[in-house]
Order: structure tokens, then sequence, then C-alpha cells
């Protein structure tokens, strides 16, 4: 069964997403509003597409901040790199240049404001990301960063990368760390099972504390889940 749902997922998702990503272009001329909006659309397609034929569905533990914040989210499977549009106000997503880059959507998330990250840029790519989220703070949307860089399965807990400190110094935001559990329903694989992924907020962490102190909070609370 968790196979025939995710054949039928791929078949209705992605012709689907055509469809919103033409309409996301279409969005365009009429500004970032619109453009923010039509994404979000996207999103809510992709958990409708995920509750009603893979039989997965969200749920947040703990209250989230509209304005303000960093977040920094535990990153196991694709769901929440989508879901991220929905759970958020308005967030301001830092994603690996590859995805940015992708036909139609790639331009369409450039112009929502995400900001791109090009992982072999060492240096060069860090002042980037800088820059750009403090556009993002200037426009009073939240930060999501996966602190992690990538995707682990559910249980690993690798270091977090450098790019959170320097976000962190930099933008002297409170950070909200998110937990959560989606590599259990949502592996690396075709197939996916039914089931409930689970954001769980962890307390916020005030700005200005010591990166190793900061970065320890961080790594706790987005692994409280594993």
């Amino acid at each position: 069964m968790a196979l025939l749902r995710s054949i039928l997922f791929v078949l209705i998702f992605y012709p689907g997403s055509v469809v919103m990503v033409l309409a996301a272009l279409a969005a365009i001329p009429f500004g970032q509003e619109a453009i923010i909006a039509s994404s979000r659309r996207w999103a809510i397609w992709h958990r409708w597409c995920a509750r009603w034929i893979l039989g997965i569905r969200t749920q947040v533990i703990g209250d989230l901040p509209k304005h303000g914040v960093l977040y920094a989210i535990k990153h196991e499977a694709m769901y929440e790199t989508i879901e991220t549009l929905v759970v958020f106000h308005r967030p301001v997503v830092v994603m690996k240049k590859e995805l940015a880059d992708l036909f139609g959507w790639g331009y369409v998330a450039r112009r929502m404001g995400v900001i791109p990250v090009d992982r072999e840029a060492g240096a060069a790519a860090m002042r980037h990301m800088i820059a750009a989220a403090k556009i993002a703070k200037a426009s009073n949307r939240p930060v999501v960063l996966f602190p992690e860089g990538t995707r682990v399965p559910h249980g690993e807990k690798p270091e977090l990368r450098a790019g959170f400190a320097g976000l962190y110094k930099v933008l002297g935001l409170p950070v909200v760390p998110i937990a959560l559990d989606s590599g259990k329903i949502w592996p690396k694989g075709f197939v996916k099972r039914p089931g409930i992924v689970t954001f769980k907020v962890g307390e916020t962490i005030p700005p200005g504390l010591p990166r190793e102190e900061a970065e320890a909070r961080v790594y706790q609370a987005i692994n409280a889940l594993n």
C-alpha cells in the first residue's frame, strides 16, 4: 500500500506542481508579495497531497513567532523544505544553490527571496548569505536555516555548519530551534510511509551568546526528537 501511495503521489503532485510554478511565474510582474502568496499555495498543494495521498500530516508543538527570529531546523527529508512555506509566516529560507537553480522554480524562489548558498564557494558564499539575510531582517521576515547543511537520516546528529554561527553573530536575532522527525516516514528512498511529522519548537535562544554556547543549545534542541 505504501508503494502504491508513493506512486500516486508522484503522478499527482508533480504535474500539479508544474501548474503551480507557471502560476507563480505569472505572478512575478505583480511584485514579491504575489510571488510569496503563489509559492505558499504550492506548499499547500504539497501538504494536501502528502495528507490525502501519502497519509502524512504535520503537527507543531509550541508557538512560532512570526517576525524577527532566526529559525534553526533539523533537516531529515525534502518534506520540510516545502513545508516551511506553510508552517512559517513569509519565511526567507536558506537553501543550497542547486535547488535555487532548478528550471522555473529556481527563478521563482530567487524572486521570492530565498538565500541560495554554494557550499563550494567558501567565504564568498558566507558573505552572500549574510548580506541576503540582512535584507530579510530589514523586511521583518523570519530567516529559516538548516544548520546541519544537508539532510541526514533520522537518528544522526552531525555537527552544525559554520553558516549558523555567522548568521547568529551578524544578524543579532533570537534563535528558535526546531526538532523534527520527518526522516522516519519520509526517507531518501522512493517509498514514503504514512504518519505524523512533528515540528517541536525549542526554547528561544537570545542573541549575543558565545558561539560555543549558542551552537550547543541549538544542537541539543534540534535533536530533541532523535
